[in-house]
């Protein structure tokens, strides 16, 4: 599967003896707490890491044990170091953090508490498999995939006690039927598990991008990929993208989905504003390079000044290239923009190259804004 949608992965009697009391303690029944996490979560995806240190501290002070605070600071983590390579110091913290959420979440014996370690345990598992999945460490993939299933299916008993739970089951139904259908080769794989609802699964999902605490951002930004990439709807990509970047405006790599949601949808105005409102180095070399290759875009389609749009075409690739995979949307982008320039200039092995380049990087080839 593609884009957001990758679901996850000393004795018990000493790790008993270590963990607090309050592990057993249900940290989102705790309205204090749950503001807390709330102010956490918000403060993580919009990149506001100083406050995010400041409110995660108070809330291991009162939960220390409890798999959530695991789940938040390798969020954290993982925001802070985005995109994460392979190669990235910080990836063992992240997968430590995410591992040991798992652990404790998996050793609840009370069921008064499921629905809550289930929340932490399938979160943990997500974030471990989109960052298995972006550095193609598939020998990792895969048997996390696996034990993630049947921790998936239970989702479906609580969706009615935690909103966050209606992302998982949100995914399932949804890409239960849909995967196959742009996948065909996967149409046998797909007959071994019940089937989903497409429907039910946007609807879910829209619930969980509406009322979920941890997940209401990693659901909005699914559905502005599904809408895309899946559902071809322009229109409604566009909202989620929107309501994404005021929801959290600092985050630079939401506002740059947006920018590439009104360039699609020829929404220059709008799209160039946020173009000139953006700093020349903010610090984030990933964003700088999606930016120039937007701005490629804009040069192209909006002013036809192709000369200028070759330029930021090929330094955006020579920049975005460094951080592998996570580059080849943009990357793609750009030379589907060489191969039309290319083109209108005659040049037609050239054209080839570029087109047949963008082609092997892009996920979903009618994204290339052609027309």
């Amino acid at each position: 599967m593609t884009g957001r949608f990758k679901i996850v992965i000393k004795c018990l009697g000493l790790a008993l003896l270590l963990i607090s009391a309050t592990v057993n303690a249900q940290l989102l029944q705790d309205t204090a707490t749950l503001k807390l996490v709330r102010e956490e979560v918000d403060y993580i995806y919009n990149l506001q890491f100083d406050s995010a240190h400041q409110v995660y501290a108070k809330i291991i002070k009162s939960y220390p044990g409890h798999p959530i605070v695991y789940l938040l600071k390798g969020i954290m983590t993982y925001w802070e170091n985005y995109p994460m390579l392979h190669t990235s110091p910080s990836h063992d913290s992240f997968e430590e953090d995410m591992r040991q959420c798992i652990k404790l979440s998996e050793m609840n014996t009370n069921p008064e508490y499921e629905s809550e370690y289930l929340l932490a345990d399938l979160s943990a598992r997500g974030m471990l498999l989109t960052f298995y999945d972006d550095n193609d460490l598939i020998m990792d993939v895969i048997p996390l995939t696996i034990s993630t299933y049947k921790h998936l299916r239970r989702a479906f008993d609580f969706v009615s006690v935690s909103a966050d739970l209606s992302y998982f089951t949100g995914v399932y139904n949804y890409y239960r039927e849909a995967f196959p259908k742009i996948y065909p080769v996967y149409k046998s794989l797909a007959l071994l598990f019940p089937h989903g609802n497409i429907e039910t699964g946007l609807k879910e999902l829209h619930s969980a991008a509406i009322n979920s605490i941890v997940l209401r951002a990693e659901s909005g930004s699914l559905l502005t990929l599904i809408y895309l990439d899946y559902e071809n709807k322009l229109p409604e990509s566009l909202f989620y993208s929107k309501i994404l970047h005021e929801m959290y405006p600092e985050n630079v790599l939401f506002l740059s989905t947006y920018i590439r949601n009104l360039l699609l949808m020829k929404k220059y105005d709008e799209a160039e504003k946020l173009l000139s409102a953006s700093p020349e180095d903010d610090g984030n070399k990933f964003y700088q390079a999606q930016l120039i290759i937007l701005k490629g875009i804009l040069q192209e389609k909006r002013y036809h000044d192709n000369k200028l749009a070759q330029l930021y075409y090929n330094n955006g690739i020579s920049d975005i290239s460094l951080f592998g995979k996570y580059g080849n949307e943009y990357a793609a982008y750009a030379y589907f923009g060489l191969s039309r320039i290319s083109d209108d200039d005659g040049e037609k092995h050239t054209h080839k190259i570029y087109r047949k380049e963008a082609l092997k990087l892009a996920d979903f080839k009618k994204i290339n804004f052609d027309k």
